[in-house]
């Protein structure tokens, strides 16, 4: 079984260039999804839906574009953490336990790209996605 913490950046239109350039300063291997790539057409179809830099020295970086329609607000913060790993069991009491008395944005549950997935910002206003491979 395998899990992860990892930084995860939200980036208003920034996403590709942030992450080429901090694969240019860390190097390593880059993989993008874009919006388009799981359906999305029109103009946000070039956004970042998710892209992950893995080092050779062993750094993860995620970090998306914001989902059309979405924006920051005064106060929110560009960094989010992320759980990820296969242990379905730890994953889901991990989210549940982050949750009590939080806020779950996205319950944790099947997405179309086909993992388990969900996103709370838990007591402390810590933003969080979860997701099971």
């Amino acid at each position: 079984m395998t899990l992860r913490l990892n930084p995860y950046l939200h980036l208003d239109g920034t996403a590709r260039e942030a992450m080429t350039f901090y694969r240019s300063v860390l190097g390593g291997r880059l993989e993008l999804t874009t919006f388009g790539d799981q359906g999305m057409e029109g103009p946000d179809a070039d956004g970042v839906m998710h892209a992950v830099l893995e080092t050779d020295d062993g750094f993860v970086l995620m970090a998306s574009d914001l989902p059309p329609g979405m924006t920051l607000a005064p106060g929110d913060t560009t960094v989010t953490l992320a759980l990820n790993g296969d242990d379905e069991s730890t994953l889901r009491g991990w989210f549940e336990a982050l949750a009590e008395d939080g806020e779950v944005q996205v319950p944790l549950e099947k997405q179309m790209w086909g993992d388990v997935f969900g996103q709370l910002k838990d007591r402390y206003g810590v933003q969080w996605l979860v997701d099971i491979g």
